[in-house]
């Protein structure tokens, strides 16, 4: 199975990144875990949520941006890869001057129904 990333459209998640599904078992066929690009806008953060079943990898492929991680917040940038727990809070936000883009892996495969928001305030991305 291959995907082409101009052929595949984006869509806006719960939390409020533009996702690419680069790879997902509902239209692809993968079986136990999905493959996407999400982008943050610059000085847009994404909402505080949970995934009870997910455990998720991002992996920064562009900008810099401030991870909330449970109680820790601390910086990343091209190159960094932070592991989600499930059952772990958290949140993205840009912090850059450009795009903030990341390589997000879920297994299991990521699913509406496993988000749930915490928080819909906003989040001090400084």
């Amino acid at each position: 199975m291959k995907t082409v990333y101009a052929d595949i459209p984006a869509y806006v998640t719960k939390d409020g990144s533009i996702i690419r599904e680069l790879m997902h078992p509902a239209v692809h066929g993968s079986r136990n875990q999905s493959l996407a690009e999400a982008e943050v806008p610059v000085g847009a953060v994404t909402l505080l949520h949970v995934h009870h079943e997910t455990e998720e990898l991002y992996h920064v492929t562009a900008g810099t941006g401030r991870m909330t991680l449970g109680e820790g917040s601390y910086e990343v940038g091209v190159g960094d890869t932070v592991l989600i727990a499930p059952g772990t809070a958290h949140c993205i936000a840009n912090a850059g001057s450009v795009p903030l883009r990341i390589l997000c892996c879920c297994s299991p495969a990521y699913s509406h129904s496993d988000t749930e928001l915490v928080v819909e305030a906003d989040v001090d991305p400084s």
